[in-house]
């Protein structure tokens, strides 16, 4: 089965839209909506600001961080990721290279950009940058406040893989940046070191 390409034809046109809540990291918008069929209903989507993932890699192995996911109520491992401060702006690469030094301390020689992913495409209208950093080197985190007790760690592949499996790694967002990651080099397009 071959599966063309969708049109840009929306089927849900918008009637109303409000913001019934709004901080510095997402706006949550009701809309009043209408179906193709005309049937007419309400629609709940979170506004958040697009995201940078980063995967460093070294020496067979990636660096992940590890925080409290308050949602969740335990502590998770994902790579590092994160968008602008409110009210800041700059390139996808300058967010990639910013968000792995506040999180890690690492900076990265070279930097390679796997793809965009939606976040939550049923939810939200937000989009992650994915990226692979290489040539890295040490430096001081920079950590938020909000990222209290955030640490990182390296880990080889192997233990990655053990991580998704036993769920210490619980966001999609870094099995997806994996997933790209997988396909990249099985096209030869790149080789980790």
């Amino acid at each position: 089965m071959h599966i063309e390409p969708e049109t840009d034809a929306p089927e849900i046109k918008t009637l109303t839209s409000s913001v019934i809540y709004k901080d510095p990291w997402m706006r949550l918008r009701r809309d009043e909506i209408e179906r193709a069929d005309g049937s007419q209903g309400t629609y709940a989507v979170v506004e958040r600001d697009n995201f940078a993932l980063i995967i460093p890699a070294e020496n067979g192995g990636f660096y992940l961080v590890e925080e409290f996911r308050y949602p969740l109520g335990r502590r998770c491992w994902s790579f590092p990721q994160g968008s602008f401060p409110d009210g800041q702006d700059g390139t996808p690469e300058e967010l990639a290279c910013a968000e792995l030094a506040q999180e890690t301390g690492l900076r990265a020689e070279r930097l390679i950009r796997l793809g965009a992913l939606s976040a939550s495409h049923g939810s939200s209208n937000q989009y992650g940058q994915h990226w692979l950093a290489t040539g890295l080197t040490q430096g001081e985190p920079e950590l938020e406040p909000e990222e209290q007790g955030l640490r990182h760690a390296w880990v080889t592949r192997a233990e990655f893989e053990a991580m998704i499996r036993d769920t210490r790694i619980a966001d999609d967002s870094t099995v997806a940046a994996y997933g790209l990651l997988l396909m990249a080099e099985r096209r030869g397009e790149i080789t980790l070191p």
